[in-house]
């Protein structure tokens, strides 16, 4: 749904922020595990910290899983690239600039699906994290320490158009993009931690063809949740000054989750305030399309692809697939167990599905231990009819809507006739006498 306040349409994009998981970091040798170091400053060297002299060199898998990503997302992928300098001073940035892209990102216009309609990729990007700020109290003085651990580890940036008319259109549109992310395994996501981040870019607006005059932009939010609360915050704050007969400041906001309210941190900069310009360290790139299309074919099978043949070739409802793997390896394991319950009962594997089945090491021992946990009775033809009968005229009107093309509904009849059998029966001869009386 939309939210709409009266005549105020919501105006947002995402920006969403990923460590990569590389080996090393993105411009030096140093060792990529920010987490899990055991003290501060331990993975760093001359380059990730800025020293004079220090030359940096980039991290081709950095930029192979990027490019991967981008061909996942439906991107067009820019043949020549390049890296810029993106100017700005913070103490957790030691060059005083990051080395980021500008006009020739690796990735653009992609896309990802939503039950509320699609979102454009404007485009994706690499670049260095910064260091992580540590705010203290030592010897009873507030202090702010720096970890530069985190200095230059591989981030990429994907961006999108302001195709987001919800706060729950950008909690989906965010959670596809990091199961997509995670999937190809090429970074944790881990939102604790800061390993991926959100950035709303919200405004509102009278007239959808037309992009409002100012932009706020709400950054370093940790949580899908936190996501969908701040744009709401964001919509009632900005109505109410909009309905004041003023325009709301064009600014940079961050979120307290403590009090689901965002609070203003700066003036928003523009593109001209980085003063962007190629890094002179670092060559530009140039890809051939046979290179993009081998990496192109090294792409596993992608969620939405498996849900939907889930769907078609063993009748696995979506709602159902969706929540069920999480890598390659779960998504091969299930797809034998499916074929292992298919040869059974044709509705089996949606049934196993539905139970949120415990995976074993394999798919012949997750379905021997689901057949031992659910050894059955035998029951009398008669008496199973009988049941059946008496179940489907107490839910005259949900037979309707099975017999009208809802034949989900047949999960719900199978778990009304188990419950009033009251023991334990095959379900594949359930199932049977099932289609055979709503037939």
């Amino acid at each position: 749904m939309l939210n709409k306040s009266d005549n105020y349409q919501l105006v947002c994009g995402l920006e969403i922020h990923a460590e990569l998981k590389t080996k090393s970091k993105m411009f030096c040798g140093c060792k990529n595990d920010p987490f899990s170091a055991s003290t501060p400053n331990i993975y760093t060297c001359p380059v990730c910290l800025g020293m004079p002299g220090g030359l940096p060199v980039a991290n081709k898998k950095a930029i192979e899983w990027t490019i991967k990503l981008g061909l996942a997302l439906g991107c067009k992928i820019n043949l020549f690239s390049k890296f810029d300098r993106k100017h700005y001073f913070y103490p957790d940035l030691p060059k005083g600039y990051q080395i980021s892209q500008y006009d020739l990102p690796f990735c653009y216009e992609g896309k990802i699906d939503t039950s509320f309609g699609p979102v454009r990729i404007t485009r994706i990007h690499l670049e260095e994290d910064t260091g992580k700020l540590l705010h203290k109290k030592i010897d009873g003085q507030e202090v702010s320490l720096i970890d530069f651990n985190r200095s230059s580890v591989p981030l990429i940036e994907i961006v999108s158009e302001p195709d987001i008319k919800s706060g729950e259109m950008a909690k989906e549109y965010a959670k596809n993009l990091r199961a997509i992310i995670k999937y190809l395994d090429i970074a944790d996501c881990d939102m604790d931690q800061g390993g991926m981040r959100l950035e709303a870019n919200i405004s509102l607006t009278t007239n959808p063809n037309k992009l409002p005059a100012y932009k706020v932009e709400v950054k370093n939010i940790n949580s899908f949740r936190f996501v969908e609360q701040a744009i709401a915050f964001e919509m009632k704050r900005q109505q109410e000054i909009l309905e004041a007969g003023e325009t709301p400041a064009q600014e940079t906001r961050g979120f307290n989750p403590n009090t689901g309210k965002t609070f203003s941190q700066r003036s928003k900069e523009d593109a001209a305030d980085y003063r962007y310009f190629p890094d002179p360290d670092l060559p530009p790139f140039r890809f051939t399309q046979a290179q993009i299309e081998a990496w192109r074919s090294e792409l596993p099978e992608l969620p939405a692809a498996i849900v939907k043949r889930w769907q078609e070739k063993f009748g696995i409802e979506p709602r159902y697939a969706q929540v069920l793997f999480k890598s390659k390896t779960k998504a091969a394991l299930l797809d034998e167990l499916w074929t292992l319950a298919k040869e059974q009962a044709p509705k089996l594997a949606n049934l196993l599905a539905n139970k949120k089945i415990k995976l074993g090491k394999t798919a012949l021992a997750t379905w021997n231990d689901f057949q031992k946990a659910n050894t059955t009775e035998q029951i009398d033809t008669s008496e199973l009819e009988k049941v059946i009968a008496q179940v489907l005229a107490s839910n005259a009107e949900a037979v309707t809507r099975y017999q009208g093309g809802q034949t989900q509904l047949l999960n719900f009849f199978l778990g009304q006739t188990m419950k009033a059998l009251g023991k334990k029966v095959d379900v594949k001869q359930v199932l049977e006498h099932l289609s055979l009386a709503l037939s």
